[in-house]
């Protein structure tokens, strides 16, 4: 792969930062906040099209996130909740580990937008 820039590498950082507030988010959820607002800020900077991927993959995941968050929680008092959050727990762990190992291989997410694991 290229050697990255001096800018490029504290952006690349940053995405992996990012990665790991989600993660730690599931024990302490107001890191999930940080991460978002860490992203929105870098999110314009100048950067290759597959670190742009990785701002957007993240910020998409924060919003989706929340959704299913929030039906889950909303829905825990006649029991589907559970298995929704259990489903939020695991969707936001692989999204994380999959944008941590593309981050690392310098590759664009493929689908940013999307709701699944691809």
């Amino acid at each position: 792969m290229d050697e990255l820039s001096y800018a490029e590498n504290k952006l690349v950082e940053n995405s992996k930062l990012i990665y790991i507030l989600y993660l730690v988010s599931l024990a302490f959820g107001i890191t999930a906040i940080v991460a978002v607002i860490i992203a929105y800020i870098n999110k314009d900077d100048q950067m290759p099209d597959w670190l742009k991927s990785h701002y957007d993959y993240q910020i998409n995941t924060f919003w989706k996130g929340m959704l299913i968050l929030i039906v889950g929680v909303l829905t825990v008092i006649i029991i589907i909740g559970i298995p929704i959050l259990i489903f939020w727990t695991v969707w936001v762990i692989i999204r994380c580990i999959k944008g941590m190992k593309l981050l690392d291989l310098q590759q664009a997410h493929p689908n940013p937008e999307g709701w699944g694991f691809d």
